[in-house]
């Protein structure tokens, strides 16, 4: 792809086919290594795995951003989208009406980790370049993709604020959303944490930890060496037993397990429950700099209370533990709220090549915004902590 017109004469934008066209080492630069899923290795796992195919509905389209010397100074993972499925930004209402007024909506242009409702870059540009220089061309590029290949419209989700804020100047439309995230006050232990709950919610936290574990129930936290094939192949059976029940398709097989334990096991948390010396129950979760991202759950028994335990609180008990900031607890929940989980505003950006269907989304979400703020709002007046403050904003 030639240089696009308006930005600086020494940035080349090259579309990629495959993730893995180019380095690990040029598209991690740029990445950081803050987010485990913007990692090659995690991307590369879902193309590999065959979990992120054209046969999937996910067509990769990514994007790098190079200088004169052909050096990578900026990347964008992009995918061209049969379908919306996988997303956790949902957007199905525009295609319909779309449809409705004679367009076709699908094939659309995602930014994005598929299967992954978790914030994090999406113009990826190396540290000592200009955020708005590169980031303006990736996008100008991403545009590009749409008016070529005759797709209806581009999508950026789960990006940062100050993200969102720069591609609102460039002509997106923006998106607001909601997720439940757990923030760490500088604990020194869970018990410290339950001091800052009102009594009712203390107590109702404290007997759904006993509950949890009353039948014999042992929980442990696994990473790197630690974790084994068997741990594995359990997990992926509550998977899938769980995924197939809850939304009848789940998008992951054991080969993207298989190769993030390969690449990623440093950055995996496995907590698993065991009874009878038998695992029951899991909940997959990856480690970022400072953030703790809870991904999946899955079980084969139910016990009472037990899914709170593995995928919330010792999802809170590990972040204290290793003076993470945040718990990331995945999408939507509101019974979060009551377990120390506060409404997070999340963002999307979006851009329809058709004018009139820009104007329409636009409208549309300017009343979807008013609304998605009143609702943080109303939820965080219902936190359970003794003082309530404003609901944190996602960096």
């Amino acid at each position: 792809m030639a240089r696009a017109a308006g930005t600086a004469p020494t940035i080349t934008i090259r579309p990629l086919e495959r993730i893995a066209d180019v380095a690990a080492a040029e598209w991690d630069r740029c990445a950081g290594q803050d987010n485990p899923f913007l990692a090659h290795a995690f991307l590369d796992a879902l193309e590999q795995s065959r979990c992120v195919t054209p046969c999937t509905g996910w067509q990769p389209m990514h994007l790098v951003a190079e200088d004169t010397q052909g050096t990578v100074i900026g990347a964008m993972p992009l995918y061209v989208k049969g379908h919306s499925q996988g997303e956790y930004i949902f957007d199905h209402v525009w295609a319909e009406a779309y449809a409705r007024a004679g367009g076709q909506y699908y094939p659309k242009l995602l930014a994005a980790v598929p299967f992954t409702p978790v914030t994090g870059p999406r113009f990826l540009v190396a540290p000592e370049q200009d955020f708005a220089t590169v980031a303006g061309a990736l996008l100008h590029g991403a545009r590009e993709l749409v008016r070529r290949h005759g797709l209806s419209s581009l999508h950026v989700n789960f990006l940062p604020k100050r993200e969102s804020d720069w591609a609102q100047g460039a002509g997106m439309l923006l998106r607001l959303g909601e997720q439940f995230h757990w923030t760490n006050a500088g604990y020194r232990d869970f018990e410290d944490f339950l001091a800052q709950l009102a009594s009712r919610k203390r107590k109702a936290i404290r007997k759904e930890r006993r509950e949890a574990v009353a039948d014999g129930i042992d929980i442990v936290a696994l990473s790197g060496d630690e974790l084994t094939e068997e741990h594995w192949d359990a997990f992926f059976h509550f998977y899938m037993d769980t995924g197939s029940r809850k939304w009848g398709r789940p998008y992951l097989n054991r080969d993207f397990f298989r190769r993030l334990h390969a690449t990623m096991a440093d950055r995996v948390v496995l907590v698993m429950a065991r009874r009878k010396g038998r695992w029951i129950a899991g909940a997959w979760n990856m480690r970022g700099g400072d953030v703790l991202y809870g991904r999946n759950w899955g079980c084969i028994e139910y016990h009472p209370c037990l899914h709170f335990e593995c995928c919330y609180y010792q999802a809170i008990e590990y972040a204290i533990r290793h003076g993470l900031k945040r718990v990331e607890a995945g999408a939507q929940g509101e019974h979060k709220l009551a377990r120390g989980y506060l409404p997070t505003p999340i963002y999307s950006v979006h851009w329809l090549a058709d004018p009139r269907f820009q104007d329409a989304v636009a409208r549309y979400l300017k009343d979807e915004r008013a609304y998605m703020t009143g609702l943080i709002q109303a939820l965080d007046e219902h936190s359970p902590f003794r003082q309530v403050g404003p609901p944190p904003e996602t960096e």
